[in-house]
């Protein structure tokens, strides 16, 4: 208490943050709970049968569970590799940029598909890549080329779903790495190009290293979303698509399945707490092993 009366504006601050979290993440996490029964809902929550571990069970017997679990860490491992590397190139452009207005009218255009939703963008998708009237399919035939069929073809989304991520997302994470390059002193810059040091020499001798910091703590927090694909992305591109299911299910699409298409809440719980673990034991492991390396560099 003594602390609260000593930084009280502190904790004002804080106190939306933490009932945000209390609210969204800590009391539903009661939820859990029915991970653990054959809900129904005569008896809700805490009054459906218990069943133990049945639902995990079938999750397990089903066959999904390593497929979903290999799409999703596979996914996105593939989209924070390349959100973090485009992120880092445009900002080291933008950072390099004299010209004012062309910066500004740049980092504009790359942050305008971060305010695009992800419904917006399957619409665009599938006029321009259907099969029968699908613009590039139109040109492709215009030139007596063989058309593509996108939509039955598994290999072309492990190509488009990481591109479409980056397009939608790598505006915002320039501006992060942006806002780092900013923060470095400029006399390190004017002391290096007294020296002699080319502009790619700035780059890659003071820019990249003093960015090591910011870019192993954005990591570590992508990481703690490894588990968590990017439910509208795959839902609004995918969809239920059979045809790409193998390929494109992830752990979420799985559960939200399972909830609209049975209505089996117990199922569902048992996914979500599933991925929720994993998610703990990967931060905890990556945590750990950064701390091992550099210990100022982790999160906790």
């Amino acid at each position: 208490m003594k602390d609260i009366r000593k930084n009280w504006l502190l904790y004002a601050m804080f106190l939306p943050v933490a009932v945000y979290f209390i609210v969204f993440a800590y009391i539903p996490m009661t939820g859990i709970v029915m991970s653990f029964e054959s809900y129904t809902r005569r008896g809700g929550m805490f009054f459906s049968e218990w069943v133990g571990f049945d639902n995990f069970h079938y999750f397990f017997a089903s066959g999904k569970a390593w497929l979903v679990t290999r799409n999703t860490m596979v996914y996105n491992l593939m989209f924070l590799g390349c959100y973090t590397f485009f992120s880092i190139v445009a900002a080291v452009f933008l950072s390099e940029i004299r010209n004012k207005w062309f910066k500004k009218v740049s980092q504009t255009l790359m942050f305008l598909p971060y305010f695009i939703s992800w419904v917006t963008v399957s619409a665009f998708v599938y006029n321009f890549l259907n099969y029968e009237y699908g613009i590039v399919n139109k040109i492709l035939r215009f030139f007596d080329l063989q058309a593509i069929d996108i939509y039955s073809n598994t290999h072309y989304w492990y190509f488009l779903l990481p591109f479409l991520y980056v397009w939608k997302w790598v505006g915002y994470g320039s501006i992060l790495y942006l806002a780092a390059i900013v923060g470095i002193d400029q006399e390190i810059y004017e002391a290096a190009t007294i020296d002699g040091a080319s502009r790619f020499q700035r780059i890659t001798r003071i820019t990249l290293p003093l960015l090591k910091p910011t870019m192993v703590i954005l990591i570590l927090l992508g990481l703690g979303r490894i588990m968590r694909g990017e439910f509208d992305m795959f839902y609004q591109l995918i969809g239920n698509n059979g045809l790409l299911m193998d390929a494109t299910d992830i752990i979420d699409t799985l559960a939200f399945r399972s909830l609209m298409g049975s209505a089996d809440f117990g199922m569902a719980s048992s996914v979500g707490v599933y991925q929720s673990v994993l998610t703990l034991i990967i931060i905890l492991t990556a945590n750990w092993l950064v701390r091992k390396y550099d210990k100022d560099q982790a999160l906790f």
